[in-house]
């Protein structure tokens, strides 16, 4: 093995490369071990190159020793007239120890060891909490099942059930001390984007009847006729969690923004930044809080719930403009058959200052999406012709993609009274009303900057959306079956540390790979334990993604015969922090001391 330097300028990397032969009898090499950035391990050894390098051929001594010890063949004896023995537990997820590496880079140990000096309990609080976060990424279910889960981990928890819901309380206690921790420390493993700061609301239902603690009836983003509790979110502008509360299901979630705001300003250390979210967060007094902070934001606007003038002007054809042209463009005058102009999003500026500041309306038309936006509505259109035409029960439309509210309603009138007899047709002014605004889009902003940009800023709340949907149908953070309230914030905050631990390993895999196709390969690597050796083999299916994976951390389990030794120090390997993260923790430190 050998140690090679790949990479541009300012963004190499140190691995350890093997050579191999091929089938055809051809040698070729490929990567063995990654061993890190090397400007960070550069600055690990004071900037000595020589000293660098001679570490780094160390370690490729160090795995071409321990290649040659395990690259022998080995010998299995099995009986068919043995049995295994009753209770044994022969197979074990291993995908989870990718993302025990990435807990410790966060430095969990080290929040729940601070925690732990100050309640002094006696159970291992960094195995229940990290625990859950595993689960739930893996297998998420009820604590109860959760806690069985692990239990095909290849280290079974040491710790009680009881324990569990001891450390919930706790865990809810400290909330706001373990995410600003989990926010500081995850800069050890990405670096933080902090220039556009994205917030959303959501909401989760809770499988009961009656109100309960936090959890009241209120207008729920699922349709269900259950008491909820509500959540706010931060994200960064690269789709990671920055931070979240939890609020009563009927509290307006316009509330929930600037108690969250100043903490993220306070305690976060982010005094600057673009403020974005959507309409229904975008309130006066939240914009003016923003604007009075000093802050940037960018917030849509419904064209609809605009002051009629107002609407008028912003969808007026006259005075759009392509990207990169002064020329202005009429929009009426548009060949939208022509590719180019189908591809193309135009904008105009208009001054807005609906809440006393000066603040710019930027309206977008794109033909794409109003084409997109018609054969929608088309369908629709012709679900409430079939309703009209079945003869079925008319029901009022729940919302603005329900096909009833295209059903319009006439009683009939027999001597100046109302009949029994009504007559159901497509309300076309409806249809009309709503036509008018296909393909156009707003957004309001105090920033005087590129317009594009702006709407740069703002195409990237699709990500937070994403996040919600990642907890509340891959986590399965609803239903919510807790009780208590301070139970009830913890499980919401290992949904948000689970959150946050995926999405590092989404940065980590360079965003190649969907949720589902992480997920699934996590999951699905187990291994099984021959007892008779005390070895593993892996049983499961080597794939592109695990590859990745194994290429990124550091570490190998698909080889086909893995030693118990071996695995535990694969184990280790997970549990230790990176040279980078270490000199990063230690200049932290030493700025605590100041």
């Amino acid at each position: 093995m050998y140690v090679a330097v790949t990479g541009k300028a300012g963004n190499k990397d140190v691995y350890i490369y093997e050579s191999f032969r091929k089938p055809d009898g051809k040698t070729s090499s490929r990567i063995h071990r990654k061993l890190g950035k090397y400007n960070d391990l550069l600055r690990t050894f004071d900037d000595s190159e020589d000293a660098l390098m001679a570490w780094a051929r160390e370690e490729a001594k160090k795995d071409t020793e321990e290649y040659r010890q395990n690259s022998g063949s080995v010998s299995i004896t099995f009986h068919q007239a043995s049995r295994i023995p009753p209770g044994e537990e022969r197979s074990f997820n291993a995908g989870y120890l990718f993302l025990q590496k990435i807990c410790t880079d966060l430095r969990i140990r080290q929040i729940c060891r601070r925690i732990r000096d100050k309640y002094r309990f006696q159970y291992d609080l960094e195995s229940v909490f990290t625990d859950l976060v595993y689960a739930r990424i893996l297998c998420p279910s009820s604590k109860l099942s959760s806690y069985e889960y692990c239990r095909h981990l290849l280290e079974p928890p040491k710790y009680g059930m009881e324990d569990v819901y001891r450390a919930l309380s706790v865990i809810a206690k400290e909330s706001d001390f373990i995410q600003s921790e989990l926010y500081r420390n995850s800069g050890f493993i990405h670096r933080r984007n902090r220039s556009v700061l994205y917030y959303d609301c959501t909401n989760y239902y809770f499988e009961i009847e009656q109100e309960r603690g936090d959890a009241h009836y209120g207008k729920s983003k699922e349709h269900r006729p259950n008491p909820i509790i509500g959540m706010g979110l931060f994200m960064d502008a690269d789709g990671i969690p920055l931070t979240f509360s939890t609020y009563p299901g009927n509290q307006n979630e316009q509330l929930s923004l600037r108690p969250l705001e100043k903490k993220v300003i306070g305690d976060f250390g982010c005094s600057k930044f673009i403020f974005c979210s959507d309409s229904g967060l975008g309130s006066r007094q939240n914009r003016k809080f923003n604007n009075n902070s000093g802050m940037g934001y960018v917030i849509t606007q419904s064209l609809k719930k605009m002051k009629k003038e107002d609407r008028d002007t912003a969808l007026r054809p006259a005075g759009f403009r392509a990207p990169g042209s002064g020329k202005a463009v009429d929009l009426s005058l548009l060949d939208e058959t022509d590719p180019v102009v189908r591809d193309t999003v135009y904008y105009k500026e208009i001054p807005f200052g609906s809440a006393g500041i000066e603040e710019t309306l930027i309206v977008t038309y794109s033909p794409k999406y109003k084409a997109y936006q018609r054969r929608i509505r088309n369908e629709q259109i012709s679900r409430a012709q079939k309703i009209i035409d079945g003869n079925g029960k008319i029901r009022k439309g729940k919302n603005e993609n329900d096909p009833y509210r295209f059903v319009m309603k006439t009683s009939l009138t027999k001597d100046g009274e109302i009949a029994e007899k009504h007559v159901y047709e497509l309300d076309e002014d409806r249809i009309r009303d709503e036509e008018q605004y296909d393909g156009f889009y707003a957004v309001v902003t105090n920033l005087d900057d590129d317009p594009m940009k702006i709407i740069k800023i703002n195409e990237g709340r699709w990500e937070i959306e994403e996040c919600f949907r990642i907890m509340k149908t891959e986590f399965e953070a609803r239903p919510v079956y807790l009780q208590r309230d301070d139970r009830i914030r913890a499980h919401f905050l290992t949904c948000f540390t689970a959150l946050l631990v995926y999405r590092l390993l989404e940065q980590k895999l360079d965003r190649k790979y969907t949720c589902r196709q992480i997920l699934d390969t996590l999951s699905g690597m187990n291994v099984t334990r021959l007892s008779s050796v005390s070895g593993y083999i892996p049983s499961y299916r080597r794939t592109e993604i695990t590859d990745a994976l194994h290429r990124e951390f550091g570490f190998q389990t698909d080889y086909e015969y893995i030693t118990r030794s071996k695995m535990r120090s694969i184990i280790k390997t997970t549990k230790e922090v990176t040279a980078a993260s270490q000199r990063k923790i230690s200049e932290d430190r030493k700025i605590e001391k100041i």
